[in-house]
């Protein structure tokens, strides 16, 4: 059994105050909250930054220092991949294993736009991934929805081919769940019988939730997941 926190657009700056919020100081409550989870990995689905400031990734790794578990991190829109990778060169991954789990990225962000996709080479790559993954159950993570949001959300903004990623998907009896940001809001959705998941903003929410929060999963050696996003 593996217990993991998933948080999500984050948006640190190089000034406090983003998007009317202070982020880091939204942050430092979420990170505070932890203390009293136990968990053994946090995952970070996008958007680590507003800008993509080298100072903003310095701010970030300050207020994550007290996390002592892994940390994984993917991009979103609003980083810049060059300065992320400087600064969490050792937390990028493209597969990591928690047991008989194994967690595998996608990245589906496009220079200069706020919607995503996931071209046909990544697509190619990542069924190859699949097919030679030991692993007995797998979660799929990639920063921008795949499924209508049901919501306030623009899905215009979500990923523009999701029917090209849910053929892969589709193939791949082993994937349990898929998670996703971008969206800022917490819902849970199915497909067939994959769990999919967003997850809701450090920073703050765009559909009128005040709160800002964070998703926990158990991950059971027998493929099961049970999931909760905690709110603050």
């Amino acid at each position: 059994m593996i217990k993991l926190i998933q948080i999500s657009d984050c948006h640190i700056n190089d000034q406090a105050v983003v998007m009317g919020v202070d982020t880091q100081a939204n942050l430092k409550k979420i990170v505070k909250k932890l203390d009293d989870c136990k968990f053994e990995a946090l995952l970070i689905s996008g958007d680590l930054t507003h800008n993509g400031t080298a100072n903003s990734y310095t701010y970030l790794k300050e207020i994550l220092s007290p996390i002592e578990v892994p940390i994984h991190v993917i991009t979103g829109n609003h980083d810049n991949v060059v300065k992320l990778n400087i600064a969490f060169k050792d937390n990028l991954f493209s597969c990591v294993e928690f047991g008989n789990w194994e967690m595998i990225s996608i990245n589906s962000v496009q220079p200069e736009k706020t919607s995503g996709l996931v071209t046909s080479k990544a697509l190619a790559e990542l069924d190859q991934r699949f097919l030679n993954s030991n692993a007995d159950h797998i979660l799929v993570v990639l920063h921008h929805p795949i499924v209508a949001m049901n919501s306030s959300w623009d899905d215009s903004l979500s990923l523009e081919n999701p029917q090209d990623l849910f053929q892969v998907l589709d193939k791949h009896s082993k994937i349990r769940c898929v998670v996703f940001g971008h969206a800022h809001e917490s819902a849970d959705f199915y497909h067939q019988n994959c769990l999919i998941v967003s997850c809701p903003s450090t920073a703050l929410q765009f559909n009128q939730e005040s709160r800002i929060g964070f998703n926990e999963f158990t991950l059971h050696d027998d493929g099961q997941i049970n999931w909760t996003t905690q709110w603050i």
